[in-house]
This record gives structure tokens, sequence and C-alpha cells, in this order.
């Protein structure tokens, strides 16, 4: 493994706004921070750096102290410590505003992610290095698959204890860097979101460190087995990622049905569209184009 290189400055700073807009993207049920990652061009670094620091945190644990900084030196730093940052100020920047937002225009809101995830299905599929009629199948099957997989939730858990935001962090954190499976959406499933939401917004500490151990841990266990996969099955994988985000479209889906006031982004029974149909796809329309936009952009300045 090489040694990691040095960024620049305005490098430094880009990849800052990268993990910014994964870590707000992760606050959004139905929403995936690895699917920013996927478009943004940085997914493959961010899987190869976040398993690199999995082994050194693993030696240390088992008491291989040199070889855990053996191991740490060859964490790519100059690019993980810049997206963490920046994922980490989103969360702590953008929790409550999200929260609101998503409360007094859950229809807009959703509409926007559901173009957003439009978009970055069409990118996603661009980075399948040859793709075929084989991973059409695979897609479409994983996305029908999670389609029914994501209507499945459960009520919110009352008073849960410490060690349950442990076991929702390991959770969480998996889908943090896997396309298609939003954080905060597998947080709502479990009966969870509001929980976190409320620990970070109210910084509860002991509960944040309980989550923030379990995330440590799911992290680290699963980095590792994205990286064979990716390794080994590069186009298969991003082919079930795609199903993925295609099943996400049931979360994001701005009109669902017989939920009262539940509206908007989290919301799994479907229903028709609404009267004020034409601002909702316009901003679906227009988050698709940024997306397309913007991955456009960033395979120019990477080539």
């Amino acid at each position: 493994m090489n040694r990691p290189v040095r960024e620049s400055v305005p490098s430094l700073l880009l990849l800052a706004l990268r993990g910014y807009a994964i870590g707000s993207a992760d606050l959004v049920p139905g929403v995936s921070g690895g699917t920013v990652a996927l478009v943004s061009g940085i997914y493959p670094r961010l899987v190869s750096a976040i398993y690199a620091g999995a082994r050194s945190a693993g030696r240390a644990l088992r008491g291989d102290f040199t070889g855990a900084r053996r191991a740490a030196g060859q964490v790519d730093w100059w690019f993980l410590a810049p997206v963490v940052a920046g994922a980490a100020l989103a969360v702590l920047s953008l929790a409550r505003v999200v929260e609101d937002l998503l409360r007094d225009h859950p229809v807009r809101m959703a509409s926007v992610f559901f173009g957003l995830i439009a978009g970055s299905v069409w990118v996603a599929w661009r980075i399948v290095r040859e793709p075929g009629v084989g991973h059409g199948v695979v897609a479409g099957l994983v996305g029908i698959a999670s389609f029914i997989l994501f209507g499945l939730r459960s009520s919110v858990i009352a008073d849960p204890a410490w060690y349950v935001f442990v076991g929702a962090g390991a959770l969480a954190i998996c889908a943090f860097i896997l396309p298609g499976v939003s954080g905060s959406f597998m947080l709502l499933a479990i009966g969870m979101y509001q929980h976190v939401l409320a620990i970070v917004n109210d910084a509860r500490l002991g509960h944040l460190a309980a989550f923030a151990i379990g995330a440590a841990v799911g992290l680290g266990l699963f980095s590792r087995f994205l990286q064979r996969l990716l390794a080994r099955h590069h186009d298969l994988v991003v082919a079930a990622m795609i199903g993925l985000m295609l099943g996400s479209f049931r979360i994001l889906w701005p009109w669902p049905a017989g939920l009262g006031d539940e509206t908007g982004s989290g919301a799994t029974t479907l229903g028709p569209p609404g009267p004020d149909l034409a601002v909702p796809v316009g901003l679906a329309a227009v988050a698709a184009l940024v997306v397309v936009g913007f991955s456009a952009w960033v395979h120019r300045r990477a080539g």
C-alpha cells in the first residue's frame, strides 16, 4: 500500500465540503450519505480509507500497538480527516434545521430528495465498468426486494437503554457508506430516529458516546466486508447498490397514504399525487439535473 499523499488546501476544503454533503444526506430518512460519496467520485477512496482505519483500530484492540501505529501510518488521513470533519459538522449544525424542514415542508423536501436519488441512479449506472443484462437484472431484483423491505417499520421505542443506542449506531453507520440505504431511515425503521435526533440536539453525551461506540464497531466490520466485495465483484456490487437506490424511492415518495399527518420523506405507504403537483415535480427535476451536473463537473476535474 502506498503512503498517503498530502493534499493541497483547496483539495482539503473540497473534501470537507463533500463530507458536509454526506453528513447532510444521512440526516434525511431515505437519502444515503454513501450515495453522495458515489456521485461525488470519492466512494472507492472512502471505503479504502475507512477499511485501513478499521485495520489499525482492530490491531490496537488486540494489543498489537506497534502494528496499530504502522497500520495507522497507511491510513489516508489527508483524505479521511476532512471528509469525517465535514460530515460531523453537518450533523451538528443541521440536525435541528432538517428536522424543522421535514416537519414544515414534507412534500417539497421529499420531492427534492426524490430527484437527487433519480439523478444518482443515472450516475451510478455509468460507474459500472462493463454493463450488461445481468447487471440490470441484479439491480431490478434488489430494487424490488428493498422496495418491499423498506415498507417495514417499527413503532418508536420508549425510553431506550444505552445498549440500544450502541446497536442503533452499528446499524446506521453501515448505511453511511452504502449507497441507497439511508442511515436515518434505518433508525426510523427500528424506532430510534427521534431518539438519536434528540441526543444530538440536547447534547446528551452518555448516549452520544454509546451511539459512537456502536458506529465505530459497525463501520470497522462492514468496511472490511465491503472492501473485499468491491475488489472482487465491482460491477455486481454497484448494480446491487443501484437496486437499493431504486428501492429507496418508496421512502421518498412525497404523497404517502393512510398515515395521517405523516407526509414526505420517511413514510412508506404510497398514495396518489396531491393537487400541488407542478412545484414538487419541478423541484425533483432540478435536483436530478444538479446531481448529474455535479457528477460531470467532478469527473472533468478528475480527468
